[in-house]
């Protein structure tokens, strides 16, 4: 048995010491132009090294979608896609196209990055993604950073507070000089050859410290340089560097300190000026995120004072801390907000400067299904969570009511809300393009900024599964009363019109999932696999007979008769082929069967998922009365019956994904149907 000490020492023996020792490489400033020289994208800027760390993940195509590209940082494949966005491609496109631009410095790098969208639209789990990864990144070889400290008398070092890039410590008359020696044998031209700029001044403590040395060293800048430790640092937002997040307070107590730095009043006394900058922290947000990233948490909050801190922080890369000369510094700024904040960053007059060096980023609520399942899969990833078994369609019901409410309804004659989310997840519809649905899209330009959340439907998948603990099961009916009943309270639906529109959606959603299960029993009840090929070939001797002109033999009887016209057309309307379109649709089915025989193939139904359906209902419907399913309704089930009804409610558990108590409901829920069908034809009949 393993002990503490044996556990210890089985994770030292994983740990990497020559890692560890990388990571916190110390070395001479000439040691350091040496670094540079071999690899000058040490030496990259903020958007430059934001930009490399998510390319480096690589990219993939979007599937059916020409032009948009995936950007594999996004889907956070090192945590297994705990924090991976799903869909909103294009958005993410602008993004990296944006880092990309200031990256090539071709203007972006001197704005802010706006996340603009309604709540719960993944702006957050951007940013934090953002900053996770450029952590992760400088502690790669192809990511180091260096900084550099002052050596002391007494042999300690004073490191550079603002983690400063080393080459800023030459003087400009020489970096042009230091300039073409770096680059010696690289071509500007070339995308590949990164070429080495020295821009900016170090931080005034720096600048005090070089002033102090060289007078020492009687004006000798490179004996200066000899005191100089530069150091490999490592971005983190626990410790505080490279990485910066600021939240707006109340807007009376704001202080722009939190940004820039503050006076250490303790330290005066030491060194008896508020204007030395020993007695300065240069701890404030734009300080410490020098190099690399500054998160702004809903931005607009901010008071106008703020504004001129972001505004010089943006534009000129500049930030003034108290008692001291404009500081330079090299950070991505990056904001989120909300649809209400900027609506009324348009409409404040004082805050035009802001708008003019805004970049803005729309980051809507996803209005593809199949993406949104994803969502909800993530947190409830596997049949059964805590010991409660998800009924299938559970989460895609909750789905498909999520996208609905984020749709604009729509301008095209006769299309339905619901028709209209399956094109946009890629379903066909006759009278459909793809240029069409892409034309519906750019109709509706603020799809997604409206709409219920996923952090919402997240809530109430949480609620239900505590409120119907006395099941082992969540289906989709309990889920769905939990939505209906929690939009009385919801605080962020504008008006009752709103809310009886999503309730009017649950309706829907609830009319699509009967449409989902019956098929799905239809299926069960009709997967005799012996039974469908009979049906199948009896099709297809009559359907290659009246293709050919031909008669089919009688099996019975031996005689030749005329091919069963009412068989074929039984099968077909199934699937919706009308009358007119019979011929055509039986010499396909004989081109694909004569195609595969060339090829030395046999037809297979299963191939064709069209026949395969059609042959499935029309099994149905010949069956549902042996069954006799609707017995279930009134709890007297015969032996034989209920052998019959056993056997479809294992083929719903092996092909579907239900278990013992979410099979029987179903099966009563689609029975209940039946029967309230049969009432029907017989009032009718009456």
């Amino acid at each position: 048995m393993e002990n503490g000490r044996s556990i210890l020492n089985q994770i030292s023996g994983q740990l990497n010491s020559d890692s560890f020792l990388q990571e916190h490489w110390q070395g001479t400033f000439d040691e350091y132009l040496d670094l540079v020289r071999a690899d000058p994208k040490v030496t990259r800027t903020a958007f430059q090294r934001v930009y490399d760390m998510i390319m480096s993940y690589g990219t993939y195509p979007v599937e059916g979608k020409k032009g948009l590209i995936r950007y594999r940082f996004f889907d956070d494949p090192v945590n297994d896609g705990r924090d991976g966005i799903f869909g909103l491609s294009k958005p993410l496109m602008d993004l990296v196209n944006v880092f990309k631009s200031a990256a090539l410095k071709y203007g972006s790098e001197r704005r802010v990055l706006l996340l603009h969208g309604p709540v719960g639209s993944s702006k957050s789990t951007i940013a934090r993604l953002l900053k996770q990864g450029l952590e992760r990144y400088s502690r790669t070889e192809e990511g180091a950073v260096y900084s550099f400290g002052w050596k002391e008398e007494d042999g300690s070092i004073l490191w550079d507070p603002m983690n400063s890039e080393p080459l800023q410590l030459i003087p400009l008359k020489h970096r042009q000089e230091i300039c073409d020696y770096l680059n010696e044998g690289r071509d500007p031209n070339k995308e590949t050859d990164y070429i080495v700029e020295i821009t900016g001044e170090v931080c005034p403590l720096s600048r005090f410290m070089f002033n102090e040395k060289l007078e020492k060293a009687n004006g000798d800048w490179t004996k200066v340089m000899d005191q100089i430790v530069v150091r490999r640092i490592t971005f983190s937002e626990q410790d505080r560097i490279g990485i910066g997040t600021f939240q707006p307070k109340d807007e009376k107590n704001q202080d722009s300190t939190e940004l820039t730095g503050d006076i250490n009043y303790r330290k005066i006394a030491e060194f008896g000026s508020e204007s030395d900058p020993r007695a300065f922290n240069f701890d404030g947000e734009f300080n410490v995120s020098n190099r690399g990233l500054i998160e702004f948490i809903e931005v607009l909050k901010l008071d106008v004072a703020f504004l001129y801190d972001l505004l010089g922080a943006s534009q000129e890369h500049k930030i003034k801390p108290k008692k001291f000369a404009q500081t330079d510094i090299d950070t991505v700024i990056i904001g989120h907000t909300n649809e209400p904040e900027y609506r009324r960053l348009q409409s404040n007059e004082f805050m035009e400067a802001l708008r003019d060096r805004t970049v803005k980023i729309d980051v809507p609520y996803v209005t593809k299904l199949s993406e949104e399942i994803k969502i909800y899969e993530k947190d409830y990833n596997t049949k059964r969570v805590r010991g409660k078994h998800i009924a299938p369609h559970t989460l895609e019901i909750a789905a498909m009511w999520a996208v609905l409410t984020r749709l604009e309804t729509p301008k095209h004659h006769g299309l339905t809300l619901v028709q209209k989310m399956n094109l946009y997840n890629g379903k066909s519809l006759s009278g459909f393009t793809t240029e069409n649905v892409e034309q519906l899209r750019k109709e509706a330009k603020s799809e997604g900024l409206f709409g219920i959340s996923p952090r919402y439907v997240q809530d109430k998948i949480s609620n239900a599964l505590v409120v119907n603990s006395q099941s082992s099961n969540l289906n989709p009916f309990m889920l769905l009363n939990e939505l209906e009943e929690g939009l009385k309270h919801h605080s962020l639906i504008a008006n009752e019109d709103m809310r009886d529109h999503y309730r009017q959606l649950i309706t829907v959603v609830k009319e699509e999932y009967t449409d989902i299960v019956k098929n799905e029993v239809q299926r069960a009840i009709a997967a005799d696999e012996e039974a469908l090929t009979r049906l199948c070939g009896n099709y297809l001797d009559n359907v290659k007979a009246y293709t050919q002109k031909e008669r089919v033999k009688n099996k019975f009887t031996g005689e030749y008769e005329e091919p069963d016209e009412r068989l074929m057309r039984s099968i077909e309307e199934r699937i919706d082929i009308p009358e007119t379109r019979k011929d055509d649709f039986r010499r396909e089915i004989m081109n694909y069967i004569g195609a595969l025989s060339m090829d030395g193939k046999s037809f297979d139904y299963k191939t064709n998922e069209r026949l395969q359906k059609a042959l499935e209902m029309k099994l149905f419907e010949d069956q549902k009365d042996t069954i006799k399913l609707t017995s279930l309704v009134s709890n007297v089930v015969d032996a034989e019956t209920q052998e019959k009804i056993d056997i479809v409610k294992a083929r719903l558990i092996r092909n579907y994904g239900y278990d013992e108590e979410s099979a029987t409901d179903v099966l009563q829920y689609v029975a209940s149907i039946f029967a309230r069908g049969d009432t029907k034809k017989n009032s009718d009949a009456a």
